[in-house]
């Protein structure tokens, strides 16, 4: 398939939507967050002990805020993205994430990967992330070892400390087998 010189323009303008999504959950950068979703933005996380569904922009921005905080050391890459456009201001996505989180409050280390399906919208000029989902394809969760060390850790400085955060559990379901 041939793609117009838009298009080009437009895959790239896609793929760093989402680089900088992964980059503003691992950096608390909530005002970056907030910039990247439509306003009637839907969410489908299934993963291998929860499952978060939200609706709207405003709620998106919270979760992650109130899930990546102060007490969360994470790491986040998509790789291989595979864009299909679906109209001139409308796309689809598929992504690989590989990723890490490690919980220092509950001394939990998460490591995983995910598919992620999302739907983009050019909004006033802007790709906006529509929708998204993913459905793990992996999630090791392990004990954080008393031995192991966090010499760098961003999200203490960047992140919402404990004060700082709010009730998020009507947005997630545990699994009760967790």
């Amino acid at each position: 398939m041939a793609y117009t010189l838009q298009q080009l323009s437009d895959l790239e303008e896609l793929r760093t939507l989402k680089h900088r999504y992964f980059r503003g959950i691992d950096t608390a950068d909530v005002a970056l967050l907030d910039s990247l979703f439509a306003d009637d933005l839907t969410v489908d996380y299934r993963g291998g002990t929860y499952r978060v569904r939200l609706t709207g922009r405003a709620d998106m921005v919270e979760f992650l805020a109130n899930s990546f905080h102060s007490d969360l050391v994470a790491m986040h890459h998509g790789h291989m993205p595979e864009i299909t456009f679906t109209g001139d201001d409308t796309a689809d996505g598929i992504w690989y994430l590989e990723d890490i989180a490690i919980n220092l409050a509950e001394k939990k280390h998460t490591s995983g990967s995910a598919i992620y399906r999302d739907r983009y919208r050019r909004d006033g000029g802007q790709w906006k992330i529509l929708h998204t989902e993913y459905d793990r394809i992996i999630e090791v969760i392990r004990p954080l070892s008393p031995d192991e060390q966090i010499s760098a850790h961003h999200l203490a400085k960047a992140g919402r400390k404990p004060h700082e955060r709010r009730d998020i559990s009507h947005l997630i379901h545990w699994d009760e087998a967790a």
